[in-house]
């Protein structure tokens, strides 16, 4: 599989002629979309999820099918069959890549702020986007994507939490709000300098790719 990163926490995946996008939203370049067979929104946020993109890209292609929570699909009212809600524990395939879901909940903010859903999908048994919530599927991962910076974690959460899930590669995604000073200092934590995460650390640049797999 080829994973190219976009904007913040937008990734496109591609396979055997087969292309799959998670999570164009508001941060995220329109060229994501182009092309993609199949797209999957993690919650609703407006960096996880862009409604204009995704009709203007359903519009553009008939074949186009959606998966995501029931929240955001309530949003895309009007495409009617094309837009499935999945939650904890589904399993589905789409555009030949086999998805399994994980976690429910929206990482906790503070007791003020309502929670809202939030899934983690598991791309062909190997690659997995959490969204932004730090689940742990119970399932072997190989490729990691790491929300790197958010109002939600801290350093020391991401690295226990990439020794938990124990991935053989950790990507960098979530990162639309750092500049190159706090993208330095992360790498630093996070790479081979820090303490470790039993992993490797990438992050790519927008609109560049890596061989996973």
């Amino acid at each position: 599989m080829q994973l190219t990163k976009f904007g913040h926490a937008c990734v496109r995946i591609d396979k055997e002629g087969s292309r799959l996008v998670m999570d164009p939203g508001g941060l995220t370049e329109p060229q994501a979309l182009d092309g993609a067979d199949a797209v999957l929104v993690t919650h609703e946020h407006f960096d996880h999820f862009s409604e204009e993109m995704l009709r203007r890209a359903a519009e553009q292609n008939p074949r186009l099918h959606i998966w995501t929570t029931s929240s955001v699909a309530a949003q895309l009212d009007g495409l009617g069959t094309r837009v499935t809600a999945v939650g904890e524990g589904d399993a589905f395939t789409a555009a030949g890549f086999d998805v399994t879901v994980h976690g429910t909940w929206h990482a906790d903010l503070h007791p003020d702020v309502p929670r809202v859903t939030n899934v983690g999908f598991l791309v062909d048994g190997a690659l997995f986007h959490p969204g932004d919530a730090l689940t742990v599927p119970d399932a072997d991962v190989q490729t990691l994507l790491l929300p790197v910076h958010g109002p939600w974690s801290t350093v020391g959460q991401l690295i226990d939490y990439v020794r938990e899930v124990a991935p053989r590669d950790a990507y960098a995604i979530h990162d639309g709000a750092l500049n190159d000073i706090g993208t330095a200092m992360l790498g630093g934590f996070l790479g081979p300098d820090g303490p470790g995460l039993g992993a490797q650390y990438h992050r790519l640049a927008p609109d560049t790719t890596a061989q996973i797999g």
